[in-house]
């Protein structure tokens, strides 16, 4: 299994943290901040999708045999009220299907007060390791 407690450099510039995992789901949050606010004054709806597909591709590297590399190559996303700057975002991914080199998942994103923000669905390639 892939080490969960290290991010990218992306996942640091945007102060995302894992807060949460089990087998085949993950759960990360991120505060929004003011840096993160559409013309609107909402956050912007890529920092939204940024942390959709985080947990979802974190959730695939709590499987076993565990995963090596992973890429999204399909997203979707379904926007259902507005997430507000200041609040805490939290997003849970879980894998739906687990196959050797495309992998299929579902994220359901709710702000502080767990009101559903998002969802979302992605495919991912990835390479795993050998059992």
């Amino acid at each position: 299994m892939s080490d969960l407690t290290t991010g990218s450099k992306l996942w640091a510039w945007l102060g995302l943290e894992t807060v949460e995992t089990g087998e085949g789901t993950a759960t990360v949050e991120m505060q929004a901040t003011e840096d993160m606010a559409n013309h609107s004054g909402f956050v912007h709806g890529g920092m939204i999708s940024t942390l959709a597909d985080s947990a979802m591709g974190r959730s695939l590297r709590t499987l076993k045999p565990g995963v090596v590399r992973a890429m999204s190559f399909d997203l979707k996303l379904n926007f259902i009220s507005a997430a507000k700057i200041g609040e805490t975002l939290r997003a849970t991914g879980r894998v739906v299907h687990a196959g050797r080199r495309t992998m299929v998942t579902e994220c359901r994103v709710e702000g502080g007060d767990k009101r559903l923000v998002a969802t979302a669905s992605g495919t991912f390639a990835v390479t795993r390791e050998k059992e």
